[in-house]
């Protein structure tokens, strides 16, 4: 059936082309020279341009069309009488040849001003594209028109990177409301109103830092129409199943962007798989890493488990049983010359089912064993979450920002496990209560040095309670129990205020100095007992937890970059004193370290199409809380975990290496990104693995390796008017354990991956998106397990009218290591849309997994065991949807 379809749609494609017809020749001036960049237009009756070309330098052209009918050819030239021809086209592949002679035409110009605005336009450090030369009529959001701008990849979830660089954040008209939560604007608001889409190079978060701190950001701008200023508009979209059960999609979307005052306020409810929202957590918790005023983005509290709702590899919509409630509240307002306020308000309620059957083998030394699971999962989300963000423009100079959060999370998860044919129960109630406040002071000096000072406190909680209504560690423990429960109480909080000094000199150095102080303390606290009938019959000895963590890092960060012509030498050492504190059941032991961190790198700007970018880093790294405890933990049904008991600080090694040709916006750009690890000690485990139970201890191995590269090549043909882009990557790993009381176990990992794209960018009927990805997986222990995977996916555009579209989507899973009746799926996907009125009223038909493919099987392997999973996908349903604009 899908190679039916895939077949019948490329015939009809070429149908498409070969139905239209040509009309070609020559133009020429009175003495039978070429005239060159002349314009013929093809008219109907009623004056509307059909087609056109330009003559070439031998003053050809040719056009194509595939309406028959009368028609007015009209070719004309700077300097020349316009002339008009009639044809007729009768729609049988015709080849009409019409030549035209035009006469000298005395023109007197007292003043002529031409005005061309280009597809893209660069600007320093500005790359802007005209977003009508890339809309192909079929957009709905404003990720659906960033897929198709050159230079730029937006994955699956929604993420959108230039090369290996993700973006900092996406404007419109300047003004950024989401940070790195982006995803929440670039997934729900429309884009019918965006006029261009710009990218900043070399981007500062800090305006007073623009051109003084060394920066490789980049950040995305969208402008919008003049009459979308100033006024409210917005849209409203509802859909429902026609041949399915219980779907819906509900969106709206209300906004109002004036010079002083922004508001956008959005809101989705579906259950058909779409996510809104993309990664909350880059909402609630954006990282910026050694960004000036940034302290503290790298802090969070730790939670310990989850029940296992791990999804594969596959388009959200496929796998996310949901039933998901977004609402969100934005704001910014300009209260004066002198001050702004950013207010955010968001809510997002979800219920989520999970179903997936595996059947894993394990296979170490000479313990062989099968488990088999049947897990049918629910969770219950709610998420509220409130930004306000203050900034205080004391001069022009000078600059005072506040950023306030709160963000609260109720989870209850609850699943049904049939584990080698026990059923167990399993329930988790789990929280999150984040209190976040953050003040930057940025004084700029002069005009080249800049003085901040940044301050911030963050107090996070994250409780979880677990319990299981069976008991299968009848090996482990002695007691008679039937469940076990174990309730842990995690919480953290930071203190950090840092002052750092940047000074650009007149010859392009950058000299920096930075210290601070940051304080952290956590709260590890676990409680794991035994139930009898619900009833508890022991806390058992050795899992148990009560420790307080408290760590201050007092530092000192100097680092001066040289610039000497085409090159740039970066020299860097880090100070840091740090003061740890354990608290283990009332026995509190102290650690007081110093130790350095040195950074050397080079960046060489060969020329303007290529450079070459290299560090090279000596780290130490203070061992965190979930390295310290003692006790063991309960990771999941069948398996717990323990610290090392005492304070470590490991070091490693990193090379970089990172190759550019070309600039976004070229035809041809590529990206090669090396990077090579060596850890002189790590974290490893201690396992012992059984079929009930796994117990793991951290231990520390000397030696560990870890080599990835990546290439990316992007580029546009512009005779077939197609963007190609090809991805290759490979990373290497090795490193050491001890599982089942053996010796020391080498580990050797290898992942390589390697995939095209090939996307059109035509203006007329059709346009299609094409590419193939393929995965292979090695591990090597004292034996070798390996498999290849692929993924193929068509899509296709039709642009029938201007009122009428239909995309098609299809893609196809290839699995090495499954049976031949289980390794390959696949899926269609189509929407038709028909305008009934311009920017008013739209009517959709969507239809999503046609071929109603309903589970979705995969391979896995690790050092200790071979897996395939079973999942349950959203089955197919087609739902007939209507949008108003307003």
């Amino acid at each position: 059936m899908f190679k039916f379809i895939l077949h019948l749609i490329v015939c009809l494609s070429f149908q498409f082309t070969l139905s239209q017809n040509t009309i070609k020749g020559e133009v020429k001036d009175h003495v039978s020279q070429p005239i060159i960049s002349a314009s013929v237009i093809l008219k109907d009756n009623t004056g509307k341009i059909i087609t056109y070309a330009y003559t070439d330098e031998l003053g050809r052209y040719e056009l194509k069309t595939d309406k028959p009918g009368q028609f007015v050819l009209t070719a004309s030239s700077l300097g020349f009488e316009q002339k008009n021809i009639d044809i007729t086209i009768e729609n049988k592949n015709e080849v009409k040849t019409v030549d035209f002679t035009l006469l000298v035409k005395v023109t007197e110009l007292k003043e002529v001003i031409i005005e061309q605005e280009r597809a893209i336009t660069i600007k320093k450090d500005t790359i802007i594209f005209k977003a009508d030369a890339f809309r192909q009529g079929n957009e709905q959001t404003v990720e659906d028109l960033l897929k198709k701008i050159p230079g730029l990849n937006i994955d699956a979830s929604g993420t959108i990177k230039i090369g290996n660089q993700e973006v900092e954040k996406v404007m419109v008209d300047g003004d950024d409301m989401f940070e790195k939560g982006y995803k929440l604007l670039t997934k729900n608001m429309p884009v019918n109103p965006v006029d261009k889409v710009e990218i900043y190079k070399n981007y500062s978060n800090n305006k007073h830092l623009k051109g003084i701190e060394n920066s490789d950001k980049v950040a995305l701008n969208l402008t919008l129409k003049e009459e979308a200023r100033r006024v409210w508009f917005g849209n409203f979209q509802a859909g429902y199943g026609l041949v399915s059960e219980n779907r819906y999609e509900v969106r709206s979307n209300l906004m109002n962007f004036g010079k002083k005052n922004k508001y956008y306020f959005l809101t989705n409810l579906n259950n058909t798989g779409y996510d809104a929202t993309g990664d909350i957590d880059n909402l609630i918790r954006p990282f910026r890493f050694d960004e000036p005023g940034s302290i503290g983005d790298d802090q969070s509290a730790n939670t310990l488990l989850g029940l296992g709702f791990d999804t594969p590899n596959l388009k959200q919509k496929r796998t996310n049983l949901n039933n998901a409630e977004m609402l969100s509240l934005n704001s910014i307002f300009t209260l004066s010359e002198k001050i702004k306020l950013k207010a955010l308000g968001f809510l997002n309620t979800d219920e989520t089912g999970f179903f997936r059957n595996s059947i894993e083998q394990f296979s170490v030394g000479n313990t062989v064993f099968t488990n088999t699971e049947d897990f049918k999962g629910r969770k219950t989300q709610l998420t509220g979450f409130g930004k306000v963000d203050v900034t205080y423009d004391i001069s022009k100079t000078q600059t005072l920002e506040y950023t306030g959060k709160f963000n609260k999370t109720n989870e209850k998860n609850r699943s049904d496990l049939v584990f080698n044919n026990d059923v167990l129960n399993e329930r988790l109630n789990a929280n999150n209560q984040l209190f976040d406040q953050k003040i930057v002071y940025t004084n700029k000096v002069k005009d080249k040095r800049v003085f901040l000072l940044s301050g911030r406190y963050i107090n996070e909680q994250t409780p979880q309670n677990y319990s299981v209504n069976q008991f299968i560690f009848n090996d482990l423990f002695t007691e008679n129990a039937t469940g076990t429960r174990q309730y842990s109480n995690n919480k953290m909080q930071f203190a950090g205020v840092e002052a750092q000094w940047l000074d650009r000199k007149k010859n392009g150095d950058l000299a920096e100095l930075k210290i601070g102080n940051q304080l952290r303390i956590d709260g590890f606290n676990t409680r794991f007992e035994l139930l009898q009938n619900g009833t508890n019959v022991i806390f058992p000895d050795g899992y148990q937890n009560n420790l307080t963590y408290t760590t201050s890092d007092l530092y000192l960060s100097a680092k001066y970059r040289f610039k000497l012509k085409n090159f740039t030498v970066l020299a860097q050492a880090d100070a840091h004193q740090l003061f740890n504190q354990l608290e283990n059941f009332n026995v509190v032991s102290y650690q007081n370290p110093f130790f350095l961190v040195p950074k050397i790198g080079l960046d060489w700007e060969i020329n303007e199409k290529n450079k070459i970018l290299t560090s090279y880093t000596y780290t130490t790294t203070n061992a965190g809380v979930l390295d310290v405890y003692s006790g063991f933990v309960q990771t999941g049904f069948r398996s717990f975990s323990k610290g090392l008991e005492e304070f470590n600080q490991l070091n490693s090694s990193t090379a970089l290496l990172n190759y550019t040709y070309g600039s976004w916006g070229d035809k041809f750009f590529a990206n090669t990104f090396i990077m090579y690890s060596k850890n002189n000690d790590f974290f490893s485990t201690n396992a012992i693995i059984a079929q009930n139970y796994s117990l793991s201890e951290k231990i520390i191995i000397r030696d560990r390796e870890y080599v990835t590269i990546s290439s990316g090549i992007d580029r546009y043909f512009k005779p077939i008017k197609s963007n190609l882009k090809i991805n290759l990557g490979a990373t290497k790993t090795n490193f050491k354990n001890i599982v089942n009381n053996s010796n020391l176990r080498e580990v050797k990992n290898l992942n390589t991956n390697y995939g095209f794209e090939l996307r059109s960018g035509f203006r007329g009927l059709f346009n299609y998106h094409i590419g193939s990805k393929w995965t292979y997986n090695e591990v090597k222990t004292t034996i070798t397990n390996n498999f290849t995977d692929n993924m193929s996916f068509l899509d296709l555009s039709f642009m029938f009218s201007d009122k009428f579209n239909i995309d098609i989507q299809t893609e196809r899973y290839f699995f090495g290591n499954l049976d031949k009746n289980n390794n390959k799926y696949y899926f269609l996907d189509l929407e038709a849309r028909y305008v009934v009125k311009e920017n008013k009223l739209t009517f959709f038909l969507s239809g999503n997994n046609l071929f109603n493919t309903e589970t979705f099987r995969n391979y896995s392997i690790s050092d200790i065991n071979i897996s395939q999973t079973e999942y349950r996908l959203m089955p197919r349903y087609v739902l007939l949807k209507m949008e108003y604009r307003f």
